[in-house]
């Protein structure tokens, strides 16, 4: 008996002490057999139940890495072989290994931006009150990253659709800043809370068009109000970032690592980052990541098709642009192989493109569109052309699609790039959120092999009791047809805990996924395809990345409803921790 140590981290009595049975499934991967020391694993872990997510679905109880590879899989004495002096052993002690977790749609850089973040705002405040005047009082001093606006987030449009008549959102900026510029991101983030002095460097007034993709909110007097809906408020966000300086890249980093043990934390090895903003030196930053070797997740960056063109540029220039982005080496941890576009809104803004107009009753108290239905960010055919010239340079669409309207563009956009790029090309688009889908379109992401991707992470999701989630983010109508389904959490917009989203997935009544099993696929092996990483990831086989992570209990023993608070001990990235939970 011998102690066997991997750096601070791993710490087990290898060979008799950590020896243990468990039964092996079936379809489990063909170990390869050592022959010398030197073949011997650097990490085994045994006596426990861990899910291969293999074809089989097996269930194994241990596993060796050898050079950030799995070496093995089998029984907790076949592993015995593959100890040597110098390996690294786990006593399980019967916890549940998972394969890495993939988060294939979120924003961590978003949501850890410490100039962004920095007047965190309440969405059940009283923004009439004193108490409100003088929080926004206190933003102004703290704000970070030395530019001369006030950034914050997290108020919701209900608070400022519900305002009495005659108050302005925009008055109650003006009231305690009426001097700097103040612009504000709502909880959704399909929405940005301005004051006059933003609106006027925005250079919008009563006579300002709308922008595509986007809505100036005006009062009676066709006067802004100071709610910019969609791409509206993206315009005057951008002014913010603007130039991105060395002071803003540095708090986007710093927020990008913060972002990134949270990642770990909750078990995700593999992700997508769903909108890089390339005006805003985003890419930059993840650059920065993977020179500094502080990149703790496999990633694909989404780079964001710009509606609002800059000036002097074409379509043909933005394409091309992107095009010259392109990056996309399979070992590389940081890769640059996806586009993001919004071909609508939300349905709370009246922006969700949909066929049919909004009922009388969910209209805001302001136009919309003329025909209340219509609003895109990027019409049918300009998507079109974006996607078939994409696709040809080896990016793969990821389309933000949340009305019936807008699903059926985004799908009709893709059948005709398929049309004419043709049939045999490898397309991996998806659509995401896939909010409502008109019944004829169901068949057509099967058909089309398109992705859906759904994010099931918020407690919005789920139908009150005795409710019906038919009709409402139709998981598994598309799931029965035999389309690829993912999960995701559009963190931060909802709990970036995977486990939440396998949770919620199985309580949507009709609309419920049919087993846990199908939830930790969408999470894993499947979302590793959309990644174009199933042959390195997203299970645990002999030749795989050693992407895994250990949990505090069996999430297939535990009631529905407790699935969720699962927590991670350890994320392995290649065989190296980049979390540890301090009690594990």
């Amino acid at each position: 008996m011998f102690l066997t140590v991997l750096g601070p981290l791993f710490l087990c009595f290898a060979q008799t002490a950590c020896g243990g049975g468990g039964g092996d499934g079936q379809g489990a991967s063909s170990p390869i057999e050592p022959t010398t020391e030197t073949q011997a694993a650097d990490l085994v872990l045994r006596d426990g139940s861990i899910h291969l997510v293999d074809r089989a679905m097996s269930v194994v109880s241990a596993l060796a890495i050898r050079q950030g590879r799995v070496l093995f899989v089998g029984s907790s004495e076949a592993v015995e072989d593959y100890i040597g002096a110098d390996t690294a052993v786990i006593d399980l002690e019967g916890r549940t290994v998972l394969p890495g977790l993939h988060d294939v749609h979120l924003h961590p850089l978003e949501a850890g931006s410490f100039v962004a973040g920095t007047c965190a705002t309440d969405s059940e405040a009283d923004l009439l009150s004193e108490e409100f005047q003088a929080f926004l009082l206190s933003c102004a001093p703290r704000q970070r990253g030395n530019i001369d606006w006030v950034l914050g987030f997290g108020h919701s449009i209900v608070q400022l659709l519900d305002l009495p008549d005659g108050v302005r959102p925009v008055d109650i900026l003006d009231d305690a800043l009426p001097n700097t510029p103040v612009a504000f991101i709502e909880e959704t983030s399909h929405s940005v809370w301005v004051n006059t002095a933003a609106l006027q460097l925005a250079g919008i007034d009563r006579y300002t068009p709308d922008p595509v993709g986007g809505v100036i909110a005006r009062d009676r007097n066709g006067d802004p109000t100071g709610l910019l809906l969609d791409n509206a408020g993206d315009l005057v966000y951008e002014l913010a970032f603007l130039p991105p300086t060395d002071q803003l890249r540095e708090l986007h980093y710093e927020g990008l690592l913060w972002a990134l043990e949270r990642i770990a934390r909750n078990g995700i090895t593999s992700m997508v980052n769903a909108r890089v903003y390339t005006r805003r030196g985003y890419l930059d930053v993840w650059r920065r990541a993977e020179e500094a070797g502080t990149l703790t997740a496999r990633t694909i960056l989404g780079l964001w098709a710009y509606p609002t063109l800059g000036p002097g540029e074409s379509d043909d220039d933005q394409i091309e642009r992107l095009i010259s982005l392109y990056a996309n080496d399979p070992e590389a941890l940081l890769r640059v192989s996806q586009v993001k576009f919004y071909s609508d809104g939300i349905h709370l803004n009246e922006t969700a493109a949909t066929l049919e107009p909004y009922a009388l009753a969910d209209r805001l108290p302001f136009p919309v569109s003329p025909d209340h239905r219509d609003l895109n960010y990027f019409d049918e055919q300009r998507l079109t052309r974006y996607v078939q010239a994409l696709e040809s340079a080896g990016f793969d669409a990821h389309i933000h699609a949340i009305g019936d309207r807008g699903v059926r563009e985004s799908l009709n956009a893709i059948e005709e790039v398929i049309a004419r790029n043709g049939a045999g090309v490898d397309r991996r688009h998806r659509l995401t959120h896939v909010e409502e889908v008109a019944e004829a379109d169901i068949e057509r992401f099967a058909e089309l092999g398109v992705i859906a991707d759904f994010q099931l992470a918020g407690d919005f999701v789920l139908p009150a009791p005795g409710e019906s989630a038919d009709g409402y983010l139709p998981v598994r109508e598309i799931y029965d047809t035999g389309a690829r389904i993912t999960l995701s959490s559009d963190w931060d917009v909802s709990s970036l805990s995977p486990f939440v989203g396998m949770q919620n997935s199985l309580l949507r009544a009709e609309q419920s996924l049919p087993s846990l099993e199908a939830a930790l696929r969408a999470y894993t092996i499947d979302a590793a395809y959309l990644m174009r990483s199933e042959e390195r990831t997203g299970s645990l086989e002999v030749g795989k990345y050693a992407d895994l992570v250990v949990l505090d209990q069996d999430i297939f023993a535990v009631p529905i409803e407790d699935i969720g608070r699962t927590r991670v001990l350890l994320t392995l990235l290649g065989g190296e921790a980049v979390f540890r939970d301090p009690g594990f």
